[in-house]
């Protein structure tokens, strides 16, 4: 691997994991804008099963991304710039990190609180890591709201930067996490 740019899994996973990221905020929206009513009642049921599937499938490809990361490293920082961007860039990355981690835990084990099973893709059933407790489902939604909107506070800033390093700084920090070519 050329240490000047990512290898392709760690694109490949990047890059899906953000996909399962935004598509789990868009599931979660559209399933708040749904009214509970019988004619939407297995509809809602369906999008909150497919936000805990992108959920838990983050958190199982944050395991891989990040055992890979060990193994194979990272490219160097960019030489010439400040030590604030850095540790912020650092910063942000260790809290986006944690975040894609325990985001899908507090929401397993909130489902697990309440009383509803995890069932990966419909076909395999996640131990509940909790018995029932209504409250604590109660308070774990919301930790899980608010962490959810730290996530995505987190997201914007990274992309922010990452778009301050193409637009205006014009180094390669985005073009080091795309495929070759772009």
């Amino acid at each position: 691997m050329s240490r000047d740019r990512y290898d392709p899994l760690q694109m490949s996973l990047h890059w899906l994991m953000a996909l399962l990221i935004f598509s789990a905020f868009g599931l979660i929206w559209y399933f708040n804008s749904l009214e509970l009513g019988p004619q939407t009642f297995k509809l809602k049921f369906q999008v909150i099963a497919w936000h805990k599937w992108a959920g838990i499938t983050v958190m199982f490809l944050l395991i891989l991304r990040l055992a890979w990361r060990l193994g194979r490293g990272a490219p160097a920082p960019l030489p010439g710039q400040p030590a604030w961007q850095l540790k912020a860039a650092a910063g942000i990355h260790h809290l986006l990190y944690l975040l894609m981690f325990a985001l899908p835990c507090i929401g397993w084990l909130m489902s697990s609180a309440k009383g509803y099973s995890v069932v990966l893709f419909n076909e395999w059933p996640l131990p509940d890591l909790v018995g029932k407790n209504i409250g604590l489902g109660d308070t774990l939604a919301e930790i899980h709201y608010y962490l959810g909107y730290t996530l995505l506070a987190l997201v914007v800033l990274h992309i922010a930067g990452a778009l301050k390093h193409h637009l205006i700084d014009r180094d390669t920090t985005l073009s080091r996490m795309l495929p070759r070519g772009r």
